[in-house]
């Protein structure tokens, strides 16, 4: 079994649930871990799955940017709670392609586009009327024109070594798939785990 394609059909499952019980299917939960050797953990949205990996855009200027870049391994954790089911993910990251990067960006909405430029993501802030200034100075400075990628602005891929799959069952005896991709040859093995 391929567990990205697996990965894939209850992506799809999950897409397909009223709004209403699962508001947002591609937030995944993401850990990082700092220099200081402390995890962080926040919700950041899936933009792109396949093959190769799990795909989200941030600010490399980000708190979880820098730990990113400075310790190029994560965790992701996708909880579909009306399915009964729980995705964990572990690999480590690489930096997606400019071209990537560039195409995915053109197509946010402009006031998203503008906020990619005009915060300092994780920075100190002292007021909300600080961050509106930054956004109309933005704003101003590409009044009718296409908006660029800011070059401190990507996306990281995920690229997977360990694929968990939790499906809910009663009285807590859940049922526990694990794929590990062989370092070697680069194929998945298939362990079932006690809950």
């Amino acid at each position: 079994m391929d567990p990205i394609a697996e990965f894939k059909a209850l992506l799809a499952r999950a897409k397909e649930l009223d709004r209403s019980c699962l508001p947002e299917p591609t937030a995944m939960s993401l850990a990082t871990v700092g220099r200081d050797g402390r995890p962080a953990v926040r919700i950041v949205l899936l933009k792109h799955v396949d093959e190769l990996g799990f795909v989200f855009y941030t600010n490399f200027r980000s708190r979880k940017g820098r730990e990113l870049l400075s310790n190029p391994n994560a965790a992701l954790c996708f909880h579909w709670q009306p399915l009964a089911i729980q995705v964990r993910v572990e690999g480590t990251v690489h930096v997606v392609s400019d071209a990537e990067a560039d195409a995915y960006f053109a197509t946010r909405a402009r006031e998203s586009q503008i906020g990619a430029w005009a915060s300092l993501q994780s920075s100190p802030l002292a007021s909300d009327a600080e961050l509106d200034a930054r956004v109309r100075e933005m704003t101003e400075r590409f009044a009718g024109q296409p908006i660029p990628r800011p070059p401190h602005w990507s996306g990281f891929r995920i690229v997977p070594t360990r694929i968990e799959f939790w499906r809910n069952r009663a009285f807590r005896l859940h049922e526990r798939r694990v794929f590990q991709r062989d370092t070697g040859d680069g194929e998945w093995t298939q362990t079932l785990l006690y809950p």
